[in-house]
């Protein structure tokens, strides 16, 4: 056998592609500049997709404002305030007659002495207390949002149309501090 032969076969399963230092300087520049502009290019696909749409309005102050509004919220209501009150059936046909009018879940229907008898026959207070912290399917204030007294002119409208004579409760009376706190403003 020729010893040449071998000794360049040898030589030649220890080179690699690169063979200059030009094409050294090549691949070195593509091994990091090449993953770098892929990681650049997905990187901003990424945030182009969450950015809104062209003419969208999703970037205005009411639209930012609506997304992080608070979930509930205390609205302080004046006692002394007597225009702001609802009446009985103000406070029935908005939160009460839903039920109250068809007989939806036995609800004793408006006007029905022999549904209402019974309960009439409990008391105002029994009534109340029913309508207030809820009784059966009914939840609490019927699951309204008005005022306790609110709710207590209706109970009352409701059972005089089943036949109580149940007496409309009055506001609280305004203290005289109030009165003069408000004068001041």
């Amino acid at each position: 056998m020729n010893d040449n032969t071998s000794s360049e076969h040898d030589g030649a399963a220890h080179e690699g592609p690169i063979k200059t230092p030009r094409q050294l300087a090549w691949a070195v520049l593509f091994a990091f500049v090449v993953p770098i502009a892929v990681i650049a290019l997905l990187a901003s696909y990424v945030v182009a997709a969450s950015r809104p749409a062209a003419g969208s309005d999703a970037l205005t102050d009411e639209a930012i404002a609506a997304r992080i509004q608070p979930v509930g919220r205390v609205e302080v209501k004046d006692a002394s305030d007597l225009a702001s009150l609802k009446t009985g059936e103000q406070v029935f046909a908005a939160q009460c007659g839903a039920c109250h009018t068809a007989g939806v879940a036995n609800a004793p229907k408006i006007g029905d002495a022999a549904a209402w008898g019974p309960r009439i026959a409990t008391g105002y207070e029994a009534l109340l207390n029913s309508a207030l912290k809820g009784k059966g399917t009914m939840g609490a204030q019927g699951g309204g949002d008005f005022g306790d007294l609110e709710v207590a002119r209706a109970v009352v409208y409701m059972a005089n149309q089943g036949g109580a004579n149940f007496e409309e409760p009055k506001p609280p009376p305004v203290a005289e501090n109030s009165a003069a706190a408000d004068a001041n403003k």
